[in-house]
């Protein structure tokens, strides 16, 4: 099997003197690669069309439509107005392209990149980024304004060291086929000079095959891109190929002519969808049809009132159409899958549900409107991969009460818990306890134990499983206090005792649980929680309950099918949310994964692991 793009750069043709001095160099030497080798020989060949990468189907549009035929299969994002993720244009016509003697860079253009490093670097450094420029000299150039500004303000250089795996980087146009990065700024650096006279030089754009340097170059960002440049789409005049795909990819990003998801103009696929549409036009709802492009629509998506550049929700009315689908595997899992990673919340409707009770259907998506629009107005945007200010994000339906010391209260959200049934998600937001204790005119160490017993079995009703101090130090926040001094610190171990030996929680080593709802990795009523943004302290790996670390593991080896031990802690440190693992969280997963294959729960065979039979997660599948 030979993969390759076309359309992206050939290998380098350093070698190729070398090859001319063999005696052995056949016709073949002729060809660019192995994949043109292939091609000439007219082997069978399958276009992989499902694209995934792009969090925006701005980043990969223009090379759809531009090098691909419009042949790639993309998935819309709600995010229609771009205000998180996708392809923008910075158009600043105060800067100036110095040529020649000048030193062939656009210094302006290049303080401005480095500006808009430095504030990346402060306000989004959970993303990854890199800058590349279409030159060598404009790339140094950037590199040079970015050292000015981390020697004046050295308080961002932890983000340069945070990304051990995918690093900030500055590169030339040449040098960045392969790299991938959340976020890619380009810097054009040619164009205008300061007499308002501009050269068509683009440097490698105008050589042979500069077209694939753009597809290259416009396709490594997976959420937001960014281009720089002092002119526009309707300066260039260029007959060269890269030339002209550059102004075609520059009046997209800077007028959103191509801007996706948009309104298609298709009309409804089916009478069905058609009476959900207007149903929900008559609740007030303003619905659009078909939204998407390339290959995948989503039948009705509810514009979010609030905020119109976004879509609220996504309706899929499955009849027909759903029906005669190809492959059950793409619909229902594959499909949904890609569309919820981009931002999307996905209602689906059964038309043979509809017909037979349009009424209930109808409230049970009204339901979802409503949930969806307050999870929206809880805390950022799903597509912002930030925290929330505070200590971290509770989501939609952590409670709020104001707590008095009542041990009925306790006892009361303990039942609830036990009674709800057991999640089915494999991985969940990470809910904190969030209620207010009034002290009243007592000191926290005054309070009787029977009442600091209580708030601890309030937490642990919606954070089980959660380390002992975790809950303590909720509770002491919760009561306005700012550190658990000595005699506080006595108060909880006092109360701890007496929530374990009363009943009211369980403990199993240094983890608090809801009585009789402990599980083992496997299990189906095991889950894992999300530590994307959590505080800091619930990303270390004494926090994390050996069962949930255990889980993720068993759901990483389930989904694999074999897989090698490195290979599992990266799949399951990804499920929890860890883009990268330290020494300490890599040394923690590596051990629960030993005493998983010790106990039997996974084996190892040849150097691969594998669930074993009889398992917990065995007989639940």
């Amino acid at each position: 099997v030979v993969v390759g793009d076309s359309k992206q750069l050939p290998p380098t043709t350093f070698f190729d003197r070398m090859a001319e001095d063999d005696d052995s160099a056949s016709a073949a030497s002729d060809l660019e690669s192995i994949l043109g080798m292939f091609c000439a020989q007219q082997a069978p060949e399958r276009m992989l069309r499902w694209h995934y990468r792009s969090r925006h189907e701005s980043l990969i549009s223009f090379s759809n439509e531009a090098f691909y035929d419009s042949r790639l299969v993309i998935f819309p994002s709600p995010d229609k107005a771009r205000e998180s993720t996708g392809l923008r244009m910075r158009y600043d016509p105060e800067s100036f392209y110095k040529p020649g003697s000048g030193g062939r860079v656009n210094p302006a253009e290049a303080r401005a990149v480095a500006q808009a490093v430095a504030r990346h670097a402060v306000e989004s450094p959970h993303l990854t980024l890199g800058v590349a420029a279409f030159s060598l000299a404009q790339a140094r150039a950037v590199e040079d304004q970015l050292e000015i500004l981390r020697r004046q303000d050295a308080s961002s250089e932890t983000f340069f060291a945070a990304h051990p795996e995918e690093p900030f980087f500055v590169k030339n146009l040449e040098n960045v086929q392969g790299d991938e990065r959340d976020v890619i700024l380009i810097s054009v650096g040619y164009g205008k000079r300061q007499d308002g006279r501009m050269g068509m030089n683009f440097g490698p754009l105008n050589q042979e095959g500069g077209e694939r340097r753009l597809n290259v170059l416009v396709t490594r960002a997976r959420r937001r891109c960014v281009v720089f440049a002092n002119f526009e789409a309707a300066d260039v005049r260029s007959d060269a190929r890269g030339v002209v795909a550059l102004k075609q990819f520059l009046k997209y990003a800077r007028t959103g002519k191509m801007e996706l998801p948009e309104r298609t103009g298709r009309g409804a696929d089916s009478p069905f969808e058609e009476a959900v549409a207007r149903e929900l036009g008559r609740r007030g709802h303003q619905v659009d049809h078909q939204v998407g492009s390339a290959g995948f629509f989503v039948d009705l998506a509810v514009v979010d009132p609030d905020r119109p550049g976004r879509y609220l929700l996504g309706v899929e009315c499955d009849g027909a159409s759903y029906h005669s689908a190809r492959s059950a595997r793409d619909r229902d899992r594959l499909r949904q899958q890609v569309l919820e990673g981009l931002g999307w919340t996905i209602h689906r409707i059964w038309s043979t549900d509809w017909f037979m009770n349009p009424g209930r259907e109808m409230e049970r998506l009204e339901e979802a409107i409503r949930r969806t629009g307050q999870a929206g107005s809880d805390g950022a945007s799903p597509l912002d991969g930030a925290p929330t200010s505070g200590e971290a994000s509770s989501g939609p339906s952590a409670p709020r009460v104001v707590a008095s010391p009542s041990r009925s209260r306790a006892s009361s959200l303990v039942r609830k818990a036990l009674a709800a049934p057991a999640p089915r998600e494999t991985c969940v937001p990470y809910r904190l306890a969030d209620f207010e204790i009034d002290l009243g005119v007592r000191e926290f160490y005054e309070v009787p134990v029977e009442d600091v017993s209580d708030w601890l079995a309030e937490v642990v009703a919606v954070e089980s499983p959660v380390h002992w101090e975790e809950a303590g130090a909720r509770v002491v926040r919760f009561a306005g206090l700012g550190r658990m001094g000595s005699r506080i610190k006595e108060r909880v171990s006092q109360a701890l005792g007496q929530c374990i030996g009363g009943g009211a929680v369980a403990a199993n080593g240094d983890f608090l649980w809801v009585p009789d709802r402990q599980w083992r990795p496997g299990e189906p009523q095991a889950r894992v929680r999300c530590r994307k943004d959590v505080h800091d302290s619930l990303r270390r790996i004494d926090r994390i309950a050996p069962e949930e670390i255990g889980h993720a593991l068993v759901l990483a080896v389930r989904d694999s099918h074999g897989i090698k031990d490195d290979d599992a802690v990266g799949e399951a440190a990804r499920i929890f949310g860890f883009k990268q693992l330290g020494k300490n969280l890599r040394t923690g997963f590596h051990a629960v994964l030993g005493r998983l294959v010790e106990e039997g729960t996974l084996q190892r065979q040849s150097g691969f692991l594998y669930e074993a039979e009889g398992s917990a997660g065995d007989r639940s599948s």
